[in-house]
């Protein structure tokens, strides 16, 4: 039988392989076919453009979201401090890496709090739904949200991950039924959150009827997780069958109307290889309510603090310009300044 690798080798594998391999999908994320109209009088100040927005009880500067990433490594601490002050200084939401190393390793807490540095952020915690089937309950969704002082629980959701992974956890019968379970007990939001496969109409329907109160569609486009398990694979069964799944998925631009489609009145957050503030705009023009990027600020935050509030600085700008050069006012104004192209 293969040995499994504890929980913070996984994480610590994560990071590098991240950060030095290319995990790409080898899908695009749809949004290169959404272009907004050109307005060459758009009838705007650029400097009174408003991207700010309300959100659990917490206004944004702009609808932009550090991805959930990281935790459970030394490495991770110092990357999700630095995320987290960048997201403080420029007002945006964040989202911490699965806690569940923390959750069975106390000691490993401090990795993902983050409020020491960040304490008005918008900050979700993080659990994988499948750990339902593995022990897990309203109980440690609780411990969670408590150690970070989260406004809200992300709920991952990974099957094909786990089924590529070595040693996954791929028991997902009942996990719909304890998803609701979660949705009544628990005192914050619950969002649910593909890793980078996006979410069926179907599927969008099904979450919505559990009570979660947004979408995270996690579209494919961007990192594939099936490429990081190939380069975590212990032997070449594993690696071939990780391999296989490159092409796999629901592109983020698709991803996203099927959700608006499904439960119009659904809150979306939009990520799955989101690279910049165009992207964005172009998301919250789909539908969504933030657009979350990770891949970009984990290499700005691997760098200092500094690199990433640049980065999260830019990437306001661009929505901004997008806005304005498209004469929208406003984040609503959006949805009606777009064409696809085909």
């Amino acid at each position: 039988m293969t040995k499994v690798a504890p929980i913070d080798q996984r994480k610590a594998d994560h990071i590098k392989i991240n950060l030095e391999q290319d995990v790409r999908s080898a899908l695009t994320t749809g949004l290169e076919k959404v272009h907004f109209i050109h307005e060459a009088l758009p009838e705007l100040d650029l400097d009174r453009i408003n991207t700010s927005l309300s959100l659990f009880g917490k206004t944004l500067s702009s609808p932009t979201l550090v991805s959930s990433m990281t935790g459970g490594t030394d490495e991770a601490e110092v990357i999700n401090l630095r995320l987290a002050e960048a997201a403080q200084e420029c007002g945006i939401a964040m989202g911490v890496g699965s806690q569940r190393a923390a959750i069975e390793h106390p000691e490993q807490a401090k990795t993902f709090q983050v409020r020491r540095v960040a304490p008005d952020i918008l900050l979700f915690a993080n659990l994988g739904a499948v750990q339902f089937n593995y022990g897990y309950g309203v109980d440690q969704c609780r411990k969670a949200v408590e150690m970070i002082e989260a406004d809200a629980l992300y709920l991952h959701i990974n099957p094909l991950q786990e089924a590529v992974q070595d040693a996954g956890d791929t028991n997902w019968v009942g996990i719909t039924r304890k998803i609701e379970e979660v949705c009544k007990k628990l005192r914050v939001p619950v969002i649910a959150k593909e890793v980078g496969w996006g979410f069926s109409e179907k599927t969008a329907k099904v979450l919505a009827e559990c009570g979660v109160q947004a979408i995270d569609v996690a579209g494919a486009g961007g990192t594939s997780w099936s490429q990081v398990e190939m380069y975590r694979a212990p032997d070449e069964f594993t690696r071939r069958l990780a391999a296989t799944f490159v092409g796999w998925g629901i592109p983020t631009a698709e991803a996203v109307m099927n959700v608006k489609r499904a439960v119009p009145e659904m809150t979306v957050f939009a990520s799955g290889g989101i690279k910049d503030g165009l992207d964005i705009a172009k998301c919250i023009a789909l539908g969504a309510t933030l657009g979350g990027m990770a891949g970009e600020f984990l290499k700005a935050a691997a760098v200092s603090t500094e690199r990433a509030v640049e980065m999260m600085k830019l990437t306001k700008r661009q929505i901004e310009v997008s806005m304005f050069s498209s004469g929208a006012g406003t984040l609503k104004e959006l949805s009606s300044k777009f064409i696809i192209k085909n």
